[in-house]
């Protein structure tokens, strides 16, 4: 029989290495820790469109994205919704609750069929606490999202609506990762000006654009093509 300890220690050795900058940096592997501990964390599945968790939920767990997509979303006391967040594999969501906050401020739903890591904020405590690889891969995913967050509020601000739409893709494409996914996951048009704050008619409107340009691949999924980037960066 393997122990607890043993299947911990496996978690700790079953690394892989990541090209960072040119420097190697070691990659805790999370699932095989949380295997080890036990019934604190389980594996969930949705289906296209279900509901992870909705503004108002009592929140006890932080969300890990083993594959999928998921919008983050809030819904006003008018009944007006605005998407604020699109996450992909590797993405945490619900972290608030290490922060002592007791509800849901928004709601997470599955664009595709999507599987999601639920971990107990107790391991996820010792997990931070006890885990350097790990803390510093959880530091860097928060400092990253506040990064964007602030980067997002700069474009509402000052961008078009077209530059906003191209710089939404090529986010969702994961340009400038270590591993970009030209192709994403399916989105309405809905969703994305949602995203960016215009209207379904303008988003409409620059996707073909786009599409004319051979700057994304547009037919029913979307690929987008690295010259997409040039819509950004132009003046």
């Amino acid at each position: 029989m393997i122990t607890r300890t043993r299947m911990k220690r496996q978690a700790k050795r079953k690394t892989t290495s990541l090209q960072a900058g040119g420097v190697l940096v070691a990659k805790f592997d999370l699932e095989a820790y949380l295997d080890a501990v036990g019934p604190a964390s389980r594996v969930l599945r949705y289906a296209r469109g279900q509901v992870i968790f909705s503004q108002g939920d009592a929140a006890q767990v932080v969300k890990y994205i083993q594959k999928g997509a998921v919008k983050i979303s809030v819904l006003s006391r008018i009944g007006k919704e605005a998407v604020v967040a699109i996450l992909g594999p590797g993405d945490f969501f619900g972290e608030g609750v290490l922060t002592g906050q007791s509800v849901r401020i928004g709601t997470a739903t599955a664009l595709v069929p999507t599987s999601v890591l639920s971990i107990d904020k107790d391991v996820m405590g010792r997990l931070l606490r006890d885990e350097p690889t790990f803390s510093n891969r959880f530091i860097s995913h928060m400092l990253s999202r506040n990064v964007r967050i602030e980067a997002d509020l700069v474009d509402q601000l000052f961008n078009s609506s077209e530059k906003r739409l191209a710089r939404t893709l090529l986010l969702m494409a994961r340009y400038g990762q270590a591993s970009p996914e030209a192709t994403l996951p399916k989105i309405s048009q809905e969703t994305l000006a949602e995203i960016i704050g215009t209207t379904r008619s303008r988003v409409n409107f620059f996707m073909n654009k786009f599409r004319k340009l051979g700057l994304i691949e547009y037919n029913g999924t979307i690929k987008v093509n690295r010259s997409l980037l040039g819509v950004v960066l132009h003046d």
